[in-house]
């Protein structure tokens, strides 16, 4: 299975942009340099966006939620029914992507894919329901081909909303109970990586539950060892709110939208997507260094820089909202600082 569109060409930075947001740089009054990633950011969104004054205004967040079949296993401090219940919390207003959004303004966006304690049809949530939840991925892969191209597709969609909104920045989040046990194991398989290396506590497991779930991520990858092609993996080892999420990457960048890259299952839902569409790296940015044992590891993988270390391991897509303000601030200060001419400061 390979939708045709997930290999549809990517859209190119704007190096001519890139350049001319390098010149104002520059030319800023400020020693080159001086304010480190912030150029860097204004630079990589001036060439995303194709100005040599990008903006962050409008952001669009989309959380993708799903469960888990391996949560049978005992892979959560938490029980399964709480994926269905955020759900509705989400819409509410009530959990923290909730109230950042509302805070920076942004747009949010709730997919439900498929949750066992499934609250239905509500008031703000896109309902893309592929069944309550995946398969249990130490017995049987993940997702049948149908399932998968169901939620690379609903990934998409929301990418397509959010070009339709006018965003200029879109960060997607997610929400399912026992999903960094899929996303660690899904991790291992794509880096080579022994689960020992990867496994963290995910939503609070003790010692001896970290130890129980490096088993399992054991088991699931001895189910599926055969498998070396980065889709298949997905598909395997995968859960409907990851595959959502690499969808919407590939889908980001083919029509040239800037990502900013949230924690852990966010960036392993990055790997897979570049490994799928390599060109898709170029339209991402990170927001932050999770705690999640392992994060530093994907991070590594993709060269990426993250904008903050906060100690953050919610999810949601929080920790990527958190750092927008940096990526306006950025673009504020490439914008409105003037240039030595401008100012009549003696350029060095």
């Amino acid at each position: 299975m390979n939708p045709s569109w997930l290999k549809q060409p990517v859209i190119a930075c704007n190096e001519a942009a890139a350049q001319a947001a390098a010149d104002r740089q520059a030319q800023l009054t400020k020693p080159p340099g001086s304010l480190g990633e912030l150029e860097r950011l204004a630079i990589a969104l001036a060439g995303m966006q194709g100005v040599a004054t990008p903006r962050v205004d409008r952001v669009w967040i989309s959380i993708f939620a799903g469960d888990h079949g391996v949560v049978a296993e005992g892979v959560s401090a938490f029980p399964q029914a709480v994926t269905g219940q955020m759900i509705l919390n989400f819409a509410a207003g009530g959990a923290a992507i909730s109230v950042l959004a509302r805070e920076l303004g942004a747009t949010l966006e709730v997919v439900n894919l498929g949750t066992v304690n499934d609250p239905g049809e509500c008031p703000g949530v896109r309902r893309a329901f592929i069944a309550a939840q995946t398969a249990n991925i130490c017995d049987a892969p993940a997702m049948s081909e149908a399932q998968l191209a169901d939620a690379l597709a609903a990934g998409a969609h929301s990418v397509q909303l959010a070009g339709q909104g006018g965003a200029q920045l879109f960060i997607g989040g997610e929400m399912g109970i026992g999903n960094t046990a899929v996303a660690t194991a899904l991790a291992c398989a794509l880096l080579g990586e022994p689960p020992e290396a990867l496994t963290g506590a995910g939503t609070g497991l003790d010692a001896a539950g970290i130890a129980r779930k490096t088993a399992i991520v054991a088991r699931a990858l001895q189910r599926h060892g055969g498998v070396s092609d980065p889709l298949e993996m997905l598909r395997c080892l995968g859960g409907f709110e990851v595959a959502a999420l690499a969808g919407a990457y590939i889908a980001a960048a083919q029509a040239g939208m800037p990502v900013l890259i949230d924690g852990f299952i966010s960036t392993a839902a990055a790997l897979a997507a570049t490994r799928i569409h390599p060109g898709v790296r170029a339209w991402l940015l990170f927001a932050h260094r999770s705690h999640e044992r392992g994060h530093a590891r994907l991070l590594e993988a993709l060269q990426a820089r993250p904008l903050l270390d906060l100690g953050l391991r919610l999810g949601e897509g929080s920790g990527a909202a958190t750092a927008v303000p940096l990526l306006r601030l950025a673009c504020a200060l490439h914008a409105g600082m003037a240039t030595f001419a401008e100012a009549g400061v003696a350029d060095a």
